[in-house]
This record gives C-alpha cells, structure tokens and sequence, in this order.
C-alpha cells in the first residue's frame, strides 16, 4: 500500500518487533506483560491463535496513565472496564481489587516511572467458531510499557486535522460506552487522515453530527464557553474527557454538553482533544480551516496546564 507524504516527525521513527531501550525521559525501567498469572517480558509474552480476541475482537481494554510512579485515575478506567466487560456478557475471572493488585505490581516491576498501562480481557480461548461457550476461560493481559503519540512541540503548535469519511459505528449496534477491541471504524479512519497528510482525524455519527476523533474526546471554545459531544451522542465517555471538564468548572469556565457540527469546530475560537494517551492537545486547523490563532490557544495551555499540576500532584 503507498502512503501518502507524513509529517517529518512520523518519517523519522522507525518500527522494530524487538523490545526497544526505555528512553530517558519515560522513567528508566522494562516493558512487562502479566498473561493470565504469568510474568513476562515484551518478548516472551504470548497468547493463543484460537483466542476469540484476536480471532473476533472479542473482548475489551483499557489504557491508563502512570505519571512520577502513580497510576492516574485507575479506579475509573477498572470501573469502566468492567462495565464494558458486563455489557458484552463478559465475567471477568477476578474482581476489581485483585486486578489493582496486579497493575500496581506490574508498575512496581517494571520500573517504568512514565508508563501506559493497557488492560486486556478477552473472551479466551475456542475454535474456529463464534460461539463464545467454546470459550472456557476469558484471558488476561495487562501491559505495562510506555506510549509518545506526538513531540512536545505539537502540543503547542496543534493538530492539523481532516474530517474522515469513515463514521464511527451505529450506537444502537454496539454500543460506544463499550471499550471494545474492535476498533476497526476508528483505524480506517487514522489511514484516511495518514494519506491525506493530517496528524489527526475527526469522525461523525452516521447523521454528520461531530462525534469524536481516532481515540480522543472533542471540545470547542467559544467567547470562552467549552462545548463537547454528550456520551448520548455515540461517544466513548472519556476518562480524561470527565477530569478536563471538572477542571474546567473549578477554573470557573462554563462547560457544557452539546450536540456539535463541523460549522461549530470550524467558528471555534479554540478546539482540542483529550485521551489517556493523548492527554490534552490543541487542534490547529480542520479541513484546511484555521482554528482561532492556528495554534494552542489560552483555555487550551491553561486547561494543559491544570492538567499536568494535577496528574503530579
């Protein structure tokens, strides 16, 4: 497949299958793989070709910060997990405190100070079939490694973003409370943004409505108003999305849920995203349309700010 021209900070990085030396500013330490009771390293961990997540996408996950050794917000992210598991008709083989346990040492293991936590629980292992009561056992995973989705400038300098054509998936045939390993929608989505040039996209329901992008939560500021997409509109109800707005409300913004077209990220005065991996990043331009400034505007680095004041606090 030929790709399209990426910006110079994609070109420079390079893939490997083998494990890769931490870098220094993600805290010094070793990915580490905890596989259903079994410690590994990046390497040695492994699953079965006949487990129905990676077969179907049957299962679900969860990303979680760690920030100075602490992991952030990981009460919600299991609460959300769980919940995901439940609306799948998925029993997690442990209850929540046993798999605090075994993320708290899993970081401690690692040695990874600045680590991305990924929660895997999958329907486990079948045939070749559908039927998940081939399924005996669901299978767990969870991965303690680190993640860097952009440079430190582009935070600054924002996002060029286009509006995919790919919209995200019905809310009425899964729905996008659910954190599902299919994330398939949302990855065509990424390819259209990779060859059109954009270092991000924005999806839309299937009645054009602005819903979210590849993995982030959507806010516009307007007269110094913050809008976002309601979770009724087809969301996945970010965690980092919840704290972004709390902090908003104690920094005496006005903050509200509002079904959001593309005219409305357009006219914004400022528009950014927000994910567990993503953090908190401004959008500099949608569809060849310039937002505000065409850079991180003052809600935008104030919000950044309270964001990491909390999350090292």
């Amino acid at each position: 497949m030929a790709w399209s021209a990426c910006p110079a900070y994609i070109v420079t990085m390079t893939v490997s299958a083998k494990p890769v030396t931490p870098v220094a500013g993600q805290g010094a330490g070793t990915p580490t793989v905890w596989v259903d009771g079994k410690w590994c390293d990046r390497a040695s961990a492994t699953i079965s070709v006949y487990d129905h997540g990676l077969l179907y996408g049957d299962g679900v996950f969860e990303g979680v910060r760690v920030y100075g050794g602490k992991i952030f917000r990981l009460s919600e992210h299991l609460e959300r997990l769980y919940d995901s598991a439940k609306a799948i008709w998925l029993t997690i083989p442990m209850d929540r405190q046993e798999m605090t346990a075994i993320t708290e040492e899993g970081v401690r293991r690692s040695g990874i100070t600045e680590a991305y936590v990924r929660h895997i629980v999958t329907r486990g292992v079948g045939d070749l079939g559908l039927d998940p009561r081939k399924c005996a056992k669901p299978s767990v995973l969870i991965i303690v490694d680190t993640i860097k989705l952009w440079p430190e400038q582009v935070y600054e300098a924002g996002l060029s973003v286009i509006t995919a054509g790919t919209p995200i998936p019905h809310r009425e045939s899964l729905s996008p409370r659910v954190k599902s390993l299919n994330y398939l929608a949302h990855i065509l989505a990424k390819i259209e943004g990779i060859h059109a040039g954009a270092d991000e996209v924005l999806m839309l329901d299937s009645a054009g409505a602005v819903a979210e992008g590849s993995g982030q939560n959507v806010f516009v500021a307007k007269n110094g108003r913050l809008k976002t997409p309601p979770p009724y509109a087809g969301i996945l109800k970010g965690v980092t999305r919840d704290v972004v707005m709390d902090l908003a409300a104690k920094a005496g913004y006005h903050v509200e849920e509002s079904v959001l077209n593309r005219y409305d990220v357009y006219t914004a005065d400022e528009a950014f995203l927000t994910g567990t991996a993503t953090e908190l990043v401004a959008i500099r331009q949608l569809d060849g349309r310039i937002i505000g400034s065409g850079k991180a505007g003052p809600i935008t680095r104030d919000l950044r700010a309270r964001f990491q004041a909390l999350v090292r606090s």
